[in-house]
């Protein structure tokens, strides 16, 4: 009986160095991950807006979403200039703010360009009524 005691608290004890362990590993870890993204380029954030800027222009962003376009443009600009100089972290705020600004640029413009189709269907249809009240009216 003695015997089941010792290795049932063995065994405990062993589970709370183990699980000690792995917090620390976890720790660790996590600290280097930090420190690595802290030292390395934001290259797939910066290709990542690229793309989204990209996008926002192809979606009519410069004509129906200007204020937003500039301001994506500007903050990547922005942040090309903190990569040339080495400020990452900056770089990588500013990478993900004109991304932002881009997606909001495209959502923008594609609601201005389903707004106006909106428009112009209403104006079809509101043509197409009056022609056929005119050809409904007999010829006197």
């Amino acid at each position: 009986m003695e015997l089941k005691i010792m290795k049932t608290h063995t065994v405990q004890s062993s589970f709370t160095a183990l699980h000690g362990l792995k917090l620390a590993a976890l720790v660790f870890g996590g600290s280097l991950l930090l420190a690595g993204c802290a030292g390395n380029p934001p290259s797939e954030q910066y290709a990542v807006t690229q793309s989204a800027v990209n996008s926002a222009v192809s979606a009519g962003g410069t004509e129906y979403a200007a204020v937003e376009m500039k301001s994506a443009q500007d903050k990547l600009k922005q942040a090309e200039l903190a990569m040339h100089d080495k400020k990452y972290d900056e770089a990588r705020r500013l990478a993900e703010q004109a991304e932002w600004d881009a997606r909001v640029a495209e959502r923008k413009a594609q609601a201005t360009k389903a707004e106006l189709a909106v428009k112009d269907s209403q104006k079809g249809v509101q043509e197409l009524r009056q022609e056929s009240q005119r050809s409904a009216q007999p010829v006197q």
